[in-house]
């Protein structure tokens, strides 16, 4: 943090996914992340598609966007977006530079789960993401202890901060990341489509 004028300026979590649908866990996340961190807005990144995930029972981009708004519509703090098919980007680190190009005044806050962290190394320059801007952790299943021993958690052991800094965490240099153990909300994209409701 530098000045008072730094704190004026937006601050934005970032929810990516393939939101295959979306549901009230993404809503649960994205309202944590408000409160804790003190976010102005989460803006749900809709994938055209996870590199990692198959595309076999990937909905169409379209019915996946609307699953989206439908869940947001609860709290008008987050924003459904098309980011990714506008500007063709695929990959995360893609995605954050052109997102950081087109709102330089924007402070943004990656927001992930526990899960993602543990194959965190996976992603395509996740070095590069790391570096590029602070990532706040939330608690996902039982997956806690594994993340934090994970590769990606092992290597930026340096860079994690303190949860009690969370609302600071958006004005912090990358890198900068944070574990928050929120109450773990049970619905899954998974569940829901084992169950043909999507």
């Amino acid at each position: 943090m530098t000045d008072k004028s730094e704190l004026e300026i937006k601050t934005v979590g970032l929810l990516g996914g393939s939101f295959n649908p979306a549901h009230d866990g993404h809503l649960h996340i994205s309202e944590q992340a408000l409160r804790l961190l003190g976010l102005d807005e989460v803006w749900w990144l809709v994938s055209p598609q996870n590199p990692l995930k198959p595309e076999e029972g990937m909905a169409a981009f379209n019915r996946r966007f609307a699953s989206a708004e439908a869940v947001a519509s609860a709290d008008s703090r987050i924003v459904v977006s098309d980011f990714e098919t506008r500007h063709g980007t695929q990959f995360t680190a893609d995605t954050i530079a052109a997102l950081k190009e087109t709102y330089p005044d924007v402070r943004f806050v990656w927001l992930m789960g526990a899960d993602n962290l543990l194959q965190f190394h996976r992603w395509r320059n996740w070095r590069t993401i790391m570096k590029t801007v602070p990532i706040a952790v939330f608690a996902r299943g039982t997956m806690k202890i594994r993340a934090l021993h994970g590769r990606a958690a092992m290597c930026f052991a340096r860079a994690r901060v303190p949860a009690d800094r969370a609302k600071l965490l958006a004005y912090m240099e990358a890198p900068a990341w944070m574990f928050l153990p929120i109450r773990v909300h049970p619905a899954s994209s998974t569940a829901i489509r084992e169950k043909g409701l999507f």
